[in-house]
């Protein structure tokens, strides 16, 4: 009762966000001869508002189409007069849910009457018009600037973590695109790597709850969009960077005895550029960044009951050391105004060093059991190719777009341990090899209507990974060696999708359908102690609905549907013990099933002059619900925790984003977010290392978050940025998630005539952030509590040239 009174309260209070631009839109159309039906070139084409104030103006060209640039929505009179015939006067509505609108054909008479003239009002939108998607610029994000690219989505509205991953409404499954696409740097299907990704190389990032079926259906949250930097400025022009910061100056928890010591006063560096050149015909970009860290990546102690009486208290120390370097290169050929063809790639190397401790003692601290330390040695490797064509047809707005993308990436990972227990010492290893091959072919298609769009498009995916495991036992090695061997992962994906936009004065309509055919081949090598080969398929319909009302102004009225999937990512199945918890021992599931959702939502937007609120309403229902369940076998305290599909869950709460600007100096805003997580009552066989059963009953959680940021505008040149997050307690997979707070602060300044910018910040100022939980299974419980990195000074310059 008490989180829900704080998440009630805190959303009267305000919090700084920044959202997409006023959309600007694209009019034309074709004027012909009433009698003759032939083109008339060189009319005279104005638009101008109810109160005739002229907006912009152009002429027919030789084949009697005209185009008008960046009009802004609202409603219009459109005249168009030729020598020897009567002006005409027609009304058009220009909407905010496309790009471009098509007037079609107008016909010009001699000496007819004119038509009169139809009031429509203007209207101005902050969250994005169909009220389904929230643009944010992280160079206005100062509190996070010069971090990862996870260290700065932790502060935008309805975005929390949680163990290196984001959620969206309290669930991880979140379809993370780059520039509108998957790729391995974020997975393609999972989440991966998003807290050494360099913030420094992202413009903006786009958040989608109810995505339309022009997108794959994989991602039950929704969908986030992350756009990398890229100029198209006449010239040579670009942008270079450098931040460093120090994390761990203070130790949160001390070791328990007999380890090595903490990684402190760990550094941060981050050097960037961006280099843009467009001449004539020829656009060449390049963004570069390299992101070199040290951190305390988690220092959890966890304390562990079992029934029988016995207790065992752990900790796990895991020191970093993370160098990640991307360089994304390619060039736009502008051939002509009605085709341009980009070639693009990427490369991105992500060493990891991992450093290692866990000791285990009994429950007193009196004796030490074990000591578990382990060295992680792993290098990711990451190279993409696009090309894409895009042709524009005579009538704006419509046009084909086909892009080809290849995607390769390695996992080249080594463990290296060392088993210290009192009567010997051990020494293990395991070498695992993943290389993932993708290749994506899209064809898309924008029909722009009167009032509205069609869009249509198809979609082709192949997608193998073969993964080779070899264990290296040593003397009496807690290493499962017949678990090791081969794992080949095939994926087929064929997909259609179709979409409909309609927009009048007062309603808009959106319906689509996504038709995806999904083919998964697990082929499994047959000497495996447990797992055989497996898969799985379906033909499944991915219907999207929203309708909207236009109250007046600045209200309206919007209520969502849409249904999608969670597919299995490839490391959800694998068959390999991973060891780097020596005693909660995580394994994957060849026979995980998809998890499907279906998503109801209404929306409500009211603006003003120096405001907005934008309240929703949500329920999703989760069949085949995807989560892991930790298990112990008879006469053992290891704990194996595996994926299984856990029967319903269901999903119903509410968000809320407000925003106040003060005076032209402070700027203040709120974004709150309360759900009731419910997982319905379920049974699981546990097949690795033996079977084993497990249950649980129905488990109910209110939970959510709330993040308050507030901006002063001291001078045009300096802003000065406070950032707090509350989080509540919330329903995990056996147990739940303790509350967690924090407090971010930043400060920038404007210098050489705006082209230099400094910044200083400061993450978890109090340093009060840590990650508790609880966890009860059949024969066990543990409480874990982990005081990883979270406080971070950095500081930071970068030129524009």
């Amino acid at each position: 009762m008490r989180t829900r009174l704080i998440i009630y309260f805190l959303t009267y209070v305000f919090f700084h966000t920044s959202f997409g631009q006023v959309s600007k839109v694209t009019v034309s159309g074709l004027i012909k001869d009433a009698s003759s039906k032939s083109v008339l070139a060189f009319v005279n084409v104005t638009l101008k508002t109810i109160d005739t104030i002229f907006i912009t103006g152009t002429i027919t060209n030789e084949e009697g189409r005209f185009t008008l640039n960046d009009v802004v929505s609202g409603n219009y009179s459109l005249s168009v007069s030729y020598v020897g015939y009567q002006e005409k006067s027609i009304p058009i509505i220009v909407g905010q849910l496309s790009n471009f609108l098509d007037i079609g054909v107008i016909e010009m008479s001699l000496r007819s009457d004119s038509l009169g003239e139809v009031t429509v009002t203007s209207k101005q939108e902050i969250v994005s018009a169909k009220m389904d998607k929230k643009t944010f610029n992280l160079s206005e994000n100062i509190s996070q600037s010069g971090g990862s690219l996870l260290d700065a989505m932790r502060n935008l509205p309805g975005v929390t973590t949680q163990d290196g991953k984001i959620q969206l409404r309290g669930s991880d499954k979140v379809m993370v695109l780059v520039d509108g696409k998957q790729s391995a740097l974020t997975g393609f299907g999972g989440q991966t790597g998003l807290d050494n990704i360099p913030a420094s190389a992202i413009e903006k990032i786009e958040i989608i709850n109810n995505p339309s079926s022009r997108y794959d259906a994989n991602g039950n949250a929704g969908i986030i969009n992350i756009i990398y930097k890229k100029e198209k400025k006449e010239g040579f022009n670009g942008k270079v960077g450098i931040a460093g910061g120090l994390g761990a100056l203070w130790i949160k928890k001390g070791n328990l005895p007999s380890i090595r010591p903490q990684y402190q006063a760990t550094p941060k560096i981050n050097p960037s550029l961006s280099l843009n050149y467009r001449k004539s015909k020829i656009n060449l970009f390049l963004q570069a960044d390299n992101l070199f860290t040290k951190t305390l990546n988690k220092n959890e102690f966890v304390n562990r009951f079992y029934d029988n009486g016995d207790t065992v208290i752990q900790q796990t120390k895991r020191n970093r050391t993370t160098n990640f370097v991307t360089v994304k290169s390619g060039t736009d050929w502008f051939l002509n105004p009605a085709n341009t063809f980009t070639i693009s790639g990427l490369f991105g190397s992500e060493k990891i060093l991992d450093r290692g401790d866990e000791p285990f003692f009994n429950g007193h601290l009196t004796a030490r059991r074990r000591l578990w330390q382990f060295l992680e040695d792993e290098l990711k490797t990451t190279v993409t190719a696009s090309v894409t064509w895009q042709h524009k047809f005579k009538r704006p707005g419509r046009t084909l777009n086909t892009s080809f993308n290849y995607t390769f990436h390695r996992e080249d990972e080594k463990y290296f341990f060392t088993n210290i227990l009192p009567s010997f010492t051990g020494l293990d290893s395991f070498k695992l090899l993943s290389d993932e091959h993708v290749a994506d072919f899209n064809l898309d298609y924008v029909h722009p209507l009167k009032q509205g769009r069609f869009e249509a498009g198809i979609k082709f995916r192949r997608r193998t990974i073969p993964v080779n495991m070899l264990f290296k036992p040593g003397l009496n090695s807690p290493l499962d060696s017949t678990a090791g061997g081969y794992a080949n992962y095939y994926e087929t994906i064929p997909a259609a999708y179709a979409n409909y936009i309609y927009e009048s004065n007062k309603f808009e309509l959106e319906g689509g359908i996504r038709i995806e055919y999904v083919g998964i081949e697990y082929d499994v090598n047959p000497n495996h102690s447990v797992y055989k080969s497996d898969g799985y398929n379906y033909f499944q319909p991915f219907p999207n609905i929203r309708m909207a009302y236009k109250i007046d102004d600045n209200n309206k009225l919007s209520i969502f549907y849409n249904r999608r999937v969670d597919r299995p990512n490839e490391v959800d199945i694998r068959i390999f013990p991973k060891y780097d918890d020596a005693e909660i021992i995580k394994v994957g599931n060849p026979a995980l099933q998809p998890q499907f959702t279906n998503t109801f939502e209404v929306g409500y937007k009211t603006s003003w002059g120096t405001g907005y609120l934008f309240p929703s309403l949500y329920y999703k229902r989760i069949n085949a619900t995807i989560s892991r369940i930790g298990s112990i076998v008879p006469g053992s305290t290891l704990i194996y925790n595996i994926f299984q599909n856990a029967g319903k869950s269901y999903n119903t709460g509410f968000e809320i984003l407000f925003s106040q600007n003060i005076a032209d100096i402070v700027s203040l805003n709120v974004g709150a977010a309360g759900y009731k997580n419910i997982q319905d009552s379920f049974t699981v066989t546990n097949r690795y290392p033996v079977e084993n059963v497990f249950s649980a009953n129905r488990e109910e959680i209110f939970s959510g978050n709330v993040k308050l940021n507030g901006a002063v505008y001291l001078s045009k040149k300096v802003e000065v940025q406070l950032t707090a997050i509350y989080q509540a307690p919330d329903l995990v997979p056996q147990g739940k998630l303790f509350s967690r707070f924090s407090i971010d602060a930043g400060v920038k300044k404007a210098i050489q005539q705006g082209r230099g910018e400094l910044f200083v910040n400061a993450t978890d100022v109090a340093n009060t952030l840590q990650l508790k939980r609880e966890i009860k299974g059949n024969g066990f419980r543990y409480v874990s509590n982990d005081y990883f990195e979270t406080q971070v000074f950095r500081v930071g310059y970068s030129y524009k040239f």
